[in-house]
């Protein structure tokens, strides 16, 4: 019997729920529940730098004002710095990851050199040179330039082969990671762990078998494979959702302009949400309250509505 269904919307506390965030609670929230399965709530707040204070509790109050009732504990990152350690302590005994004393500076300015070193061969492929990726050029993988300094962790991916992600919505990702981004960070310099340990260690502890998320982390999943490799981690499905943009295309919930989704227009603001899921609620329902509105959501979702579709206006 395959295992019970388990999704999670694992927000930044780092101001409140905007739209565009709102649109990956609610269509987490429908492709767990539509299958029966359980819907979890994850605080991503790793980063305390970036945390706005009461920013998580505002979030938590938002998804409630909105029906988006979630199944267990709330989970918050910043209590799982034993978990994160442990992590890193198994992937130092099979030699998988190394101390880096390399600032972004210096990452940027040996970034800057390989652009110039490979114009050449990137104008006869047509490619501008400076539309490569920012890679990191292993310096410190024998050892830290500058022992004495404060140090990284990083992820040697030398040793793994490339990485095919099958997503059930979006095209397939190929992607090499050593060659695109080379090896990544798991402990920053200043002490915080990176997202892609983070999320990877607690998904495989929530039991997480359907990640559901927006499509701007997609080319964070052949990383997160990597480690799901690496410490013997179950690997969840993945189906990543539209994003909605601006005018100008820029992502809405970074934009300046982009309000928080107030719960005073919660039946409002869900029935938009629902019609950029392509699932628009019928007239009747567009009013009604939003538990109403989950219930003929939850029934009616079918991801092949959205097939095709890779943005959403927010002015639809």
């Amino acid at each position: 019997m395959p295992p019970r269904r388990r999704g999670r919307f694992a927000p930044s506390p780092t101001g409140p729920l905007h739209l565009g965030s709102l649109l990956a609670a609610v269509g987490s929230y429908l492709d767990a529940r539509a299958a029966g399965g359980d819907w979890l709530v994850r605080i991503e707040d790793v980063d305390r730098a970036r945390e706005s204070p009461g920013a998580a509790d505002r979030i938590l109050r938002t998804l409630e004002d909105f029906g988006l009732d979630w199944d267990g504990p709330v989970l918050r990152q910043s209590t799982r710095d034993a978990a994160y350690e442990a992590a890193l302590a198994r992937l130092a005994r099979e030699d998988l990851v190394y101390y880096c004393s390399c600032t972004r500076a210096e990452i940027a300015s040996a970034a800057a050199e390989a652009r110039i070193a490979t114009a050449p061969a990137a104008r006869q492929r047509g490619v501008p040179p400076d539309a490569a990726e920012v890679r990191y050029p292993g310096r410190c993988r024998s050892g830290p330039a500058r022992p004495g300094s404060r140090l990284a962790v990083r992820f040697r991916t030398v040793d793994f082969p490339a990485v095919t992600v099958v997503d059930r919505l979006q095209s397939a990702l190929h992607q090499e990671v050593g060659a695109t981004v080379g090896d990544f960070v798991l402990k920053r310099r200043d002490g915080f762990y990176a997202y892609q340990l983070a999320v990877v260690v607690d998904d495989a502890e929530q039991g997480i078998t359907d990640v559901v998320r927006g499509l701007d982390l997609y080319d964070n999943t052949p990383r997160q494979r990597l480690l799901q490799a690496a410490l013997g981690a179950p690997e969840p499905t993945y189906l990543h959702l539209p994003l909605v943009l601006e005018g100008t295309g820029a992502k809405l919930s970074k934009s300046h302009r982009a309000l928080p989704a107030d719960p005073a227009q919660a039946p409002l603001l869900l029935s938009t949400v629902l019609g950029w899921l392509r699932h628009p609620p019928p007239a009747v329902l567009r009013s009604a309250p939003v538990r109403e509105q989950l219930a003929w959501a939850v029934d009616a979702w079918d991801i092949k509505l959205l097939q095709g579709v890779t943005s959403i206006s927010a002015k639809e």
